[in-house]
């Protein structure tokens, strides 16, 4: 059987290029020079940036009469929290990007902990005015790191951190036993660990779940001087109480990649806090070459008519 592929992405061509080297068998790429309709019409496979399927989702509309083929829409991120609200059509199997950031996101998370326990960025002053002058530090052996959430992400970074000598506790909805992890519990015991935790790393899908796990009562269990990251999603923490609790304890350092709204507020007061870093949503970005290689991995199964990998349940929202 044949079939049709629409591409919705920022960077169409190159995705094309990509693809059309794999040499997928029974697969056409619609022309992008093609009427939109048209191409909505018949492709029975999307490949798509969330935000741009959502306008060709959404009833009633010209578009949703037209989009009757849809089958299969292969996101090109992790996060499809665009396709998830409930007036959306989810007549089709979606299936995203998965097992590809958790080095990504390691990177990023380590790259912080190292600056910050071996002060970096002091020794970058001290150099600006010709000092010599060592500082003690603390090495991240034998460090708590608390992580929200346990699937691929969590588990690439809790190994990493393993092998500096850190323990770490994993938290998931039911407390289920995942490798990588000295610890395992559910996530309605937050408050039991946090208060141990050097480092609190969040990786939670957007639900109404996690929506501000992180408030006010649970932000102020941590430690003076903990550090928080955010690389889930932005509806993990309360910002009003994050800024609160940042204000009252100078020690305490929060690494943000990502927000309820983005980019974040200009006047947003979190700009202006030191021991708050912002950074646009770039601790793992979707590259293309690994979301074709990852397409084409499904495809080959979609096409045997075997069950996909990375499957999202939209009742669940990941």
């Amino acid at each position: 059987m044949s079939h049709k592929l629409l591409l919705l992405t920022n960077n169409n061509q190159h995705y094309r290029q990509l693809l059309a080297s794999k040499q997928l068998p029974d697969l056409t790429i619609l022309d992008d020079n093609d009427d939109p309709q048209q191409s909505i019409q018949h492709a029975d496979i999307w490949l798509a940036d969330p935000h741009l399927a959502v306008p060709y989702l959404t009833p009633p509309t010209q578009a949703m009469t037209n989009r009757t083929q849809l089958k299969w829409l292969q996101s090109t991120y992790s996060g499809v929290d665009a396709l998830m609200p409930p007036q959306l059509n989810h007549d089709y199997t979606l299936t995203n990007i998965r097992g590809v950031f958790g080095p990504l996101m390691s990177e990023y998370v380590f790259g912080y902990l190292l600056s910050h326990y071996r002060h970096h960025a002091l020794y970058q002053q001290q150099q600006a005015r010709q000092q010599w002058q060592a500082k003690s530090f603390s090495s991240l052996q034998g460090l708590n790191m608390l992580i929200l959430g346990t699937g691929s992400i969590a588990q690439h970074i809790a190994s990493t951190a393993r092998h500096f000598g850190m323990k770490v506790t994993g938290l998931n909805r039911r407390g289920s036993v995942v490798e990588s992890f000295n610890q395992l519990d559910s996530i309605d015991n937050i408050s039991t660990h946090l208060p141990a935790a050097d480092v609190v790393v969040s990786v939670l899908p957007n639900t109404v779940q996690t929506t501000h796990l992180l408030n006010s009562t649970t932000l102020a269990l941590l430690k003076p001087t903990a550090m928080l990251f955010n690389i889930g999603r932005g509806n993990a923490i309360e910002l009003g109480a994050l800024q609160y609790e940042l204000t009252q304890c100078p020690q305490r350092q929060a690494i943000l990649d990502v927000f309820d709204q983005e980019p974040l507020a200009v006047d947003h007061p979190l700009w202006h806090l030191p021991n708050a870093t912002i950074t646009p949503h770039i601790s793992a970005p979707s590259f293309p070459n690994q979301v074709v290689d990852i397409f084409c991995q499904n495809y080959t199964l979609w096409h045997q008519s075997e069950p996909l990998q990375y499957v999202v349940d939209p009742v669940q929202g990941y």
